[in-house]
C-alpha cells in the first residue's frame, strides 16, 4: 500500500493538503494516531500519522514546525490531519510539512479514525495475502477463507477454529506475552506445553508481543503450518500494537492533568481516551523496581484487559505508569492481584511489580487527584511484587507503611533512642516491656503474666521509661506515639 491509495477510498473524502507525486508513492506499514506535541519515540518508520490536531493553538506560532520535525525524525509516510478540532488544516500546519517534505492529507469531521485505520489495515491484509500467494505452508483455499474472515473481523477464536478443522493441527491458542488469551480454538482446555509461535512483531516489553500456541506438540509438518498461520495473523497483531499505541498516547494527557493537579480540558481528554463522561473512575500506580516506565504501562494496560471495563494506562514521568479504570476499587484490585504473578513472573529477580489502588472516585480534576494522591500511598505502603488498596489503610500500622523508610527511621530513633540505649547495657529490655504494655492494653496485671515478672517490676519498668522518653503512659496521645514509634521498627 502507498500513500496515494488513501485518495481512491472515496467513502472516506480524504483530500490532499500538500503532497508531491513522490511522497504519495511512499510506502504504508502501518497507522498510529497521536496528539502529543512530539510523538516521535512512539512512532516507526513508514507508518500513516493521523492528529486531530488537539495539540495545535493559533498563539504557538512554532508547535506546527516541531510537530513536523518530530514526524520527519521518525520517518513517517504521511499525515492525516482531522478537521473535526479547527474546521480546517491549518496553514502553518501545511506550510511546516512543506519545509519537512511530509505528505499532509485532511480528513473531514465526518470521517472517523476509526474507519480510516480499518480501511488501511484491511489493505495492508490484502497485500499479505498476495505476497503470501506462493506459500505452501497454508494451502491458498484456506488461506483465502481465514484472510477473508480477517476481513470481515472475525473474532480470533473464530479463525483459529477454522484453521484448526482446515488444516489438522492441534488445537491452538492465540495469547499475549503476559499469557492473556486472546482465542482459541478449543476454549477451557488449558494452553498445553507446545513451543509458541510468535505473531507478528516482537513486544516492546516483556507484557505484549502475540504468541499462538498449540495445545500438544506438534508434528514437523504441522509446525511449518503453525508458522504459516502465524504470519497470516501477523497484521492482527500489527492493527492491535498501533491501537494500543494510540490508546496510551491518548493516555498521556490525562496522566499530565492529574499529576499536575491543574488545568483545563479533562473531560475532553477522557473522551478523547474512550472513558464515559461523568462516570466514576479509579486510579491505579504502578512501578516496576529497576525497569522502564514503558514497561509499568504495557504491564497495567495488560492485567486491566481482563476486566470488562474502559481503562486508560500510560507512562507518568516519574518512574512508572499511571492508569484509570471504569471499574471499582475493589474489582480493580482483584484483577491485579490475580494477574501479578504471571506479570512478574516475565521479569528478573530485581525486576518486581508494585501497584498501589486508589478509590473510586467521580471523574473531576479535585476529586481524582485525590484519589490518585490515595493510590499512590497504597503503592508506597506495599513490598516488592504487592498490590495494595486504600481500602487496606484502615489501621495505624497500614497507614505507617506508606511513610519513607528514612523518616519513620528519623522518627522512631527520636522517640525511643532512650530505650534503645539502656538497652544495649542491660539484660532488661524496656523496649520490650513498652511493647508488651500498650499491646495488652495498658493493662498491669496482664503484662506481668506475658512478661512473667510480678506487677510491681512492671509499674517500676514503666516509670523508668516514662522517665528516659518524657511521655506518660497515662496519656492515650503519648501511647499512640510510642506505639507508632515501635511499628515504624517492624
Amino acid at each position: 500500500m502507498i500513500v496515494g491509495d488513501l485518495l481512491e477510498l472515496d467513502d472516506l473524502h480524504i483530500e490532499v493538503a500538500w503532497a508531491t507525486r513522490e511522497l504519495l508513492d511512499r510506502e504504508v506499514t502501518g497507522v498510529t494516531s497521536t496528539d502529543l506535541h512530539d510523538p516521535a519515540r512512539y512512532l516507526q518508520a513508514g507508518e500513516l500519522v493521523l492528529t486531530g490536531l488537539v495539540w495545535w493553538h493559533p498563539e504557538d506560532a512554532s508547535a506546527s514546525l516541531r510537530f513536523a520535525n518530530s514526524l520527519r525524525s521518525a520517518e513517517v509516510s504521511a499525515l492525516l490531519a482531522g478537521e473535526g478540532t479547527h474546521g480546517a488544516v491549518p496553514a502553518e500546519l501545511i506550510d511546516a510539512c512543506r519545509r519537512h517534505g511530509i505528505a499532509l492529507l485532511s480528513v473531514p469531521a465526518g470521517t472517523s479514525f476509526r474507519a480510516v485505520t480499518d480501511r488501511v489495515y484491511l489493505r495492508l491484509w490484502g497485500d499479505l495475502q498476495a505476497r503470501s500467494e506462493g506459500v505452501a505452508a497454508v494451502p491458498a483455499a484456506i488461506r483465502r477463507e481465514l484472510a477473508g474472515l480477517l476481513h470481515a473481523g472475525a473474532a480470533p477464536a473464530d479463525i483459529l477454529a477454522r484453521a484448526v478443522a482446515g488444516l489438522g493441527l492441534p488445537d491452538c491458542s492465540l495469547v499475549t506475552a503476559g499469557g492473556r488469551v486472546l482465542g482459541s480454538s478449543a476454549p477451557g482446555l488449558g494452553l498445553g506445553l507446545g513451543s509458541a509461535v510468535p505473531v507478528g512483531p516482537p513486544g516492546t516489553s516483556p507484557f505484549d508481543g502475540w504468541l499462538l500456541r498449540p495445545h500438544a506438540t506438534p508434528t514437523p509438518t504441522a509446525t511449518t503450518v503453525l508458522h504459516g498461520l502465524a504470519e497470516l495473523l501477523a497484521p492482527l497483531a500489527t492493527r492491535a500494537r498501533a491501537t494500543a499505541a494510540a490508546q496510551r498516547q491518548a493516555a498521556v494527557r490525562v496522566v499530565e492533568l492529574l499529576h499536575r493537579g491543574g488545568g483545563l480540558g479533562l473531560d475532553e481528554a477522557l473522551a478523547a481516551c474512550g472513558l464515559p463522561g461523568r462516570q466514576p473512575l479509579t486510579p491505579i500506580v504502578v512501578r516496576i523496581e529497576n525497569g522502564p516506565e514503558a514497561w509499568a504501562a504495557a504491564a497495567l494496560a495488560e492485567a486491566l484487559h481482563r476486566l470488562d471495563a474502559p481503562f486508560v494506562a500510560a507512562p507518568d514521568g516519574r518512574g512508572g505508569a499511571t492508569g484509570l479504570s471504569a471499574a471499582g476499587e475493589a474489582e480493580v484490585g482483584a484483577a491485579l492481584r490475580a494477574t501479578w504473578p504471571t506479570l512478574n513472573g516475565r521479569l528478573t529477580e530485581r525486576q518486581q511489580l508494585r501497584a498501589g489502588v486508589g478509590p473510586t472516585a467521580a471523574a473531576t480534576l479535585p476529586e481524582l487527584r485525590g484519589a490518585l494522591v490515595q493510590a499512590g500511598y497504597a503503592l508506597d505502603s506495599q513490598a516488592a511484587g504487592a498490590v495494595g488498596s486504600s481500602l487496606e489503610l484502615g489501621s495505624l500500622a497500614a497507614l505507617l507503611r506508606g511513610v519513607p523508610a528514612e523518616v519513620k527511621a528519623s522518627f522512631r530513633s527520636r522517640l525511643l533512642a532512650p530505650l534503645a540505649e539502656h538497652d544495649r547495657t542491660n539484660t532488661v529490655s524496656l523496649l520490650a516491656t513498652l511493647d508488651s504494655f500498650l499491646s495488652h492494653d495498658a493493662s498491669w496485671s496482664r503484662t506481668a503474666q506475658a512478661l512473667h515478672i510480678h506487677v510491681n517490676t512492671v509499674h517500676y519498668r514503666i516509670k523508668r521509661i516514662e522517665e528516659l522518653t518524657g511521655r506518660s503512659l497515662v496519656r492515650l496521645e503519648d501511647r499512640l506515639d510510642l506505639r507508632a514509634a515501635l511499628i515504624c521498627g517492624d
